[in-house]
């Protein structure tokens, strides 16, 4: 069975490569980006079946990059769980008004975040 492939959209880079390495130890392939615009550029060529992203990023942030790609009927069927440090209420209100479908803070319990994303890939 070919491996499912999570696009990560993560500036920072030790957050990225920690994310890598637990991801693909389950037994994912990462697609990775840098900032917004790239993982927007990235999740419309590649249309992965799931999406890590982190809200705080260079050029255009993750609620935007959430936003335009649930809007679109091409990606809107893909999962896109919000990883970030930002815990406020109102970030967590605008990450469900965007589509988001599923908000997780960091720092974050890999078991947990793993457990989300193969309930999403289950759908």
């Amino acid at each position: 069975m070919a491996k499912k492939r999570i696009l990560l959209v993560e500036d920072e880079a030790d957050m990225a490569y920690a994310l890598t390495l637990q991801l693909e130890a389950v037994n994912y392939e990462v697609l990775k980006a840098a900032d917004g615009l790239a993982g927007l550029d990235k999740a419309r060529k590649e249309k992965p079946d799931l999406i890590i992203l982190d809200l705080m990023l260079p050029k255009v942030d993750g609620f935007k990059v959430c936003a335009l790609l649930k809007r679109d009927q091409r990606y809107a069927k893909i999962p896109v769980i919000l990883l970030t440090a930002r815990a406020q209420e109102s970030d967590i209100k605008i990450g469900e008004e965007c589509g988001a479908n599923a908000y997780m803070t960091k720092p974050y319990d890999d078991k947990v975040l793993i457990a989300k994303i193969e309930e999403l890939l289950k759908k």
